[in-house]
């Protein structure tokens, strides 16, 4: 059985700033694999992986976990983005926001959520 628990996290202000500095190179990591998704054309979490796991985990010092959740929150995005066009909710081709949206690779915020799990936390 798998139970979930809601916690609130009280760190001091050491490990506030770690927390910070983890989630800013997390997403800093996200932005520079969705570059790599875009140039490449690859959105297939699998086959992402080849490309980028190994410098994610040398580049920004993540661990094995985290490195798989920063593909995993890319592709997610690209995903995303492509329901979104399929949908019709950026416009047609010729819309700019259709342009501005598929023209580019997606960005993450340096404050954006990253998701944790059991395998990267300890009680």
């Amino acid at each position: 059985m798998k139970q979930v628990v809601q916690v609130k996290l009280l760190p001091t202000p050491i490990q506030a700033e770690a927390l910070e500095a983890t989630l800013r190179a997390c997403n800093e990591a996200a932005s520079w694999v969705s570059e790599i998704a875009f140039e490449k054309n690859v959105r297939n979490n699998f086959a992402l992986r080849k490309h980028a796991y190994g410098e994610i985990k040398t580049r920004w010092g993540l661990g094995a976990q985290a490195a798989q959740h920063v593909i995993k929150k890319t592709c997610d995005a690209y995903a995303t983005l492509t329901a979104n066009v399929r949908a019709g909710r950026l416009g047609g081709p010729n819309s700019k926001q259709y342009r501005k949206a598929v023209g580019k690779p997606v960005v993450f915020r340096l404050d954006s959520a990253q998701p944790y799990d059991d395998r990267m936390l300890s009680w």
